[in-house]
């Protein structure tokens, strides 16, 4: 008897009415109806989303970023259409909806360009994939490495572990770098100023030796040094090394080499040089004549 008069009541509970649209009476039962729907909706469709990344179009060998944009507008698709079914089956009348949906869209579209801009471009980047997730990309004055690409916007994340959240229009319309878009083989040109009396051979092969005892740098392709000017207070070269390790923390592979010639160039006596200048003094009486 308990049983009973408590699914009674919660069967009054549920049909207790809470507005009304047109000739459509909405209860309270209804509505967790249709919101329980609406979830099932979005769930389904990122479901069958990653479904189709990951077993169907990663089977046939798809590229990830044509699969992904192909999968994210599918999932739009479905979404829109979902909810339109959903809208119809509850009694709402969608033609009617379309004059005001038409003029709230005008008056929206003009708040929502940039919202409707970083999408479309969200889109371009998925598909003509210039960057991608883990790349290292320098953009103005952010550089860092891609974490995650939505459809308003692309995840950042620096070596100070700062997270820059950059909208996808910036990729479309700005200069970008990108570091690895190839591969993850990045060379860099790290200067090293001597004394006008060492050897510039010697010089050379002292840094060659650095960079092969290093780790982190590539010995294919190999380091090579470059004789680049003659300075105001030094003969000037640059050390040209290739790395993958440390591809995204170039100031850390020029701290360990510095390091290294520091030491190097202690061991055999090589003079590292500093700002001089000779200051030469005349001076003179003016004799009357």
């Amino acid at each position: 008897m308990l049983v009973s008069e408590m699914y009674k009541k919660v069967i009054d509970f549920l049909q207790t009415g809470l507005f009304e649209m047109g000739s459509t009476q909405f209860t309270i039962g209804s509505v967790l109806y249709y919101i329980f729907l609406i979830i099932i909706l979005f769930f389904l469709s990122g479901w069958l989303k990653n479904f189709l990344v990951n077993r169907v179009f990663k089977r046939y060998g798809l590229d990830i970023g044509v699969s992904l944009a192909v999968a994210t507008i599918l999932r739009y698709i479905i979404v829109v259409i979902g909810l339109a079914i959903i809208l119809q089956s509850s009694g709402i009348d969608l033609s009617a909806l379309g004059i005001l949906a038409g003029a709230l869209g005008v008056g929206i579209g003009f708040g929502l360009q940039n919202i409707t801009n970083n999408f479309v471009s969200g889109i371009i980047i998925l598909f003509e994939r210039p960057v991608k997730v883990g790349d290292r990309i320098e953009l103005n004055d952010i550089i860092g490495n891609i974490i995650d690409i939505s459809p308003r916007a692309t995840t950042i994340v620096t070596n100070d572990n700062i997270i820059v959240i950059v909208p996808n229009s910036e990729f479309i319309s700005s200069r970008v770098i990108n570091w690895s878009h190839n591969d993850r083989r990045v060379r860099f040109r790290f200067p090293v100023g001597v004394a006008y009396k060492e050897d510039p051979a010697m010089i050379k092969k002292l840094l060659l030796e650095v960079a092969s005892s290093e780790p982190g740098v590539l010995q294919q392709p190999p380091p090579d040094v470059l004789f680049d000017e003659f300075g105001d207070s030094s003969l000037n070269f640059q050390l040209l090394v290739w790395t993958v390790d440390f591809s995204d923390r170039p100031t850390q592979l020029k701290s360990k080499l510095y390091f290294a010639i520091f030491e190097k160039f202690k061991e055999n006596n090589i003079e590292i040089p500093f700002p001089q200048r000779d200051l030469h003094i005349k001076s003179g009486l003016k004799q009357d004549g």
